[in-house]
């Protein structure tokens, strides 16, 4: 099963975030197939950069995004096509 989630980079304290999508038994910070964009929770106010047509296309292939991945895509104006 494909899954729609956060990949954790940054420093220690300073999280920054790739979406991307990853096969459901790798590992958070594991293999994965194709980053879809990028979080940044520490900017005022927090920055989504999310490349809508990739995300749609995994959508309709049939990815689930995981629940903090689904909040980051509502976030980023994505949230009916979740």
């Amino acid at each position: 099963m494909l899954k729609i989630r956060l990949r954790r980079t940054g420093k220690k304290r300073q999280p920054y975030y790739r979406v991307v999508v990853a096969d459901n038994p790798a590992k958070r910070d594991g293999a994965f197939l194709e980053t879809l964009g990028s979080y940044d929770p520490h900017a005022n106010p927090p920055s989504v950069q999310i490349d809508s047509e990739k995300t749609s296309e995994w959508l309709r292939k049939g990815a689930q995004p995981s629940e903090a991945a689904a909040k980051v895509l509502k976030r980023a104006g994505l949230g009916a096509a979740t």
